[in-house]
């Protein structure tokens, strides 16, 4: 394809934009209710408050600043876990405060370690990488990791695909710690020599799913098989997702080591109980009348409508538009900027409504989503558990309608039964008997 040119806007740097926050809902104390398992030999003790760790004053003041007044269940285990030396694969419903239970103790040790930036270097030695499957995902990650290093000397940076790969080099070069990057422009930059792997202290896979299966398998297996990789057995390596299949926990094996500890709040691959589920039958040459009933009832609620295809996306952004329905689009054929565009504009609600693919259905946090509509139903439950993840966030509270055709859409049926009567929804008869049929 043509050569890529664009360079994204730089992030505002003033300390408020800095530490802007998602508000947590009403709901954010029943977090707690949640079961928690660990299993693995001799775990240390969860955390009952962030000023029970020995972590160093700016970090326990930027944790504050950054709303965090008290641990969720998934960062009471995680922390300890983390700052104990261990290696871990925790699973914790959407929403629920994943990266802060990774990065908090990954800086809190980097501080401990006395970590220096060594800007201007040809070749930057990061003591952290994070890779995740999504440019948005990863840039979230990146906003969010500078507001615990804020006030120090830890450079954390950001290199994603759809960007001109000479500035993600000059990003790199002015000094990098916490190298968070997605898997094709991560490996591009290590090849061209520009990041050197042999200080790599922590290898920290976000939506590890994603990361392990089909999708990024291989780009992982590379990353840890350069010479310079430390082995697993001199790095520490953290897995974080809300849905963690079997298959996924075998092959998540090859990257740890042998006394890894697995943290699961809640259900293994349940869905939020903030989000109301609804499942309508709807055929195929009905979805677009009840997309447009549904959207004149519920008014200017930020809704999320999720699609099969990147053709389909455009298609149906397009008949919102024309319905006097403000709607953008965000799939991968489009390019980096109008991602950004539309995601800006969907955030801002200009468009309060947001047409994607599966490329936005995974821990991209944006607040008073109100809606997610499965339009097109995905074709696994823990893509649709992600999906519905978009909305009853952080202690708020959601909604998600599903269109179920049933001629393309059957094999959903049984696990949509155990995800809904899991998370406490009401099941449909008609779903049962599409079940049982």
């Amino acid at each position: 394809g043509p050569r890529v040119t664009y360079v994204p806007p730089p992030p505002p740097d003033d300390e408020q934009a800095i530490f802007a926050h998602y508000q947590t809902g009403m709901n954010f104390d029943k977090y707690d209710e949640n079961v928690v398992e660990v299993s693995g030999l001799d775990p240390p003790a969860a955390l009952m408050s962030f000023a029970d760790t020995n972590m160093c004053h700016t970090l326990t003041v930027n944790i504050a600043k950054a709303g965090y007044s008290k641990p969720t269940p998934v960062q009471k285990y995680s922390i300890p876990i983390i700052l104990a030396g261990r290696d871990l694969m925790a699973c914790a419903q959407t929403g629920s405060g994943k990266t802060a239970a990774f990065l908090v103790p990954v800086v809190a040790q980097m501080m401990r370690d006395g970590v220096t930036a060594s800007s201007f270097k040809e070749q930057q030695e990061p003591e952290c990488i994070i890779t995740a499957p999504t440019r948005e995902l990863i840039n979230q990650i990146f906003l969010e990791a500078r507001k615990f290093v804020y006030g120090t000397c830890i450079r954390p940076v950001v290199i994603y695909g759809g960007t001109q790969t000479d500035y993600s080099i000059r990003q790199v070069k002015q000094g990098c710690n916490i190298l968070c990057a997605t898997p094709g422009r991560l490996l591009d930059i290590i090849g061209r020599g520009k990041i050197g792997l042999h200080n790599v202290k922590y290898l920290v896979l976000d939506e590890a799913d994603r990361m392990l299966d089909m999708g990024f398998g291989e780009d992982m297996k590379k990353l840890v098989s350069f010479p310079d990789m430390p082995q697993k057995e001199k790095r520490q390596t953290l897995m974080f997702s809300a849905t963690f299949p079997e298959e996924v926990q075998r092959l998540a094996c090859e990257f740890l080591k042998t006394d890894f500890l697995f943290v699961v709040v809640g259900r293994a691959g349940g869905a939020c109980s903030d989000v109301q589920q609804n499942i309508l039958q709807v055929s195929q040459y009905f979805k677009r009348d009840k997309l447009i009933e549904i959207l004149h009832s519920i008014g200017n609620e930020r809704t999320l409508v999720f699609v099969d295809t990147k053709k389909k996306a455009d298609f149906i952004a397009c008949f919102l538009c024309q319905e006097n329905i403000p709607a953008t689009s965000i799939h991968g054929d489009r390019e980096q900027r109008e991602r950004e565009i539309a995601l800006r504009d969907f955030r801002s609600g200009k468009c309060p409504v947001l047409v994607a693919t599966s490329v936005a259905a995974r821990g991209l946090d944006i607040e008073n989503v109100q809606h997610v509509i499965n339009f097109d139903l995905p074709p696994t439950i823990e893509e649709y558990v992600h999906r519905i993840g978009r909305t009853g966030r952080c202690g708020n509270t959601g909604k998600a309608v599903g269109f179920f055709d049933n001629n393309s859409d059957g094999r959903l049926a049984q696990p949509l039964i155990k995800v809904l009567s899991d998370a406490q929804q009401e099941v449909p008869v008609w779903l049962t008997e599409v079940a049982f049929e």
